[in-house]
């Protein structure tokens, strides 16, 4: 139990009969009138909704102990993703809903943070972006200018993402994570 004095972001809170919320955002509230309170911003960790909520200052909330590990993807076993924890060697099989649209940027080697809770993997949170090779776009026509402009392009890892013209078949680039949009090419 925590009191909502002692709200952090990332915190997890056990509320409406044991759904799992992430706080996102909080503020301490104390009005001209009328008793202190908190505004919060929750997240519920398997889906993925996101709500407003009001608490009293100073009430008691539950938190769910959240262990975030860093690990390592090792291999994909028929549709689990196997992950490694770096510190014990322990493999942990992930089920693909579990991943969700982690797995358009997953290659063998790549670390994680994976969000464990009672023995069951919740959510993987990875880099906010990650180096990939593309592996297959077709050629910019001539006269394309190098400036606006955009052409599909198949990562390594088999998602499909927009990049500019003059991006090439075998270039690495760099991809953000949370929206699978372009970010740069990886100077060699």
């Amino acid at each position: 139990m925590a009191s909502t004095n002692d709200l952090k972001n990332g915190m997890v809170l056990k509320l409406d009969g044991g759904k799992l919320w992430s706080v996102v955002e909080f503020q301490h509230v104390k009005p001209g009138k009328g008793p202190a309170f908190v505004r919060t911003k929750l997240k519920e960790v398997l889906t993925g909704k996101v709500v407003d909520k009001t608490f009293n200052a100073g009430t008691k909330v539950e938190t769910a102990n959240v262990d975030k590990r860093g690990m390592q993807f090792s291999y994909k076993d028929g549709e689990q993703f196997v992950f490694m924890d770096t510190d014990t060697y322990d493999q942990l099989p992930i089920d693909p809903s579990v991943v969700g649209d982690a797995a358009k940027y997953l290659l063998e080697g790549f670390e994680a943070l994976v969000a464990v809770y009672e023995g069951a993997p919740l959510y993987i949170e990875l880099p906010a972006s990650v180096e990939l090779t593309i592996e297959h776009t077709e050629p910019g026509v001539q006269g394309d200018r190098s400036t606006g402009g955009s052409k599909p392009a198949t990562l390594e890892t088999g998602a499909e993402i927009q990049v500019p013209l003059f991006i090439v078949t075998g270039e690495k680039i760099k991809v953000d994570t949370r929206d699978g949009s372009y970010l740069g090419r990886v100077n060699k």
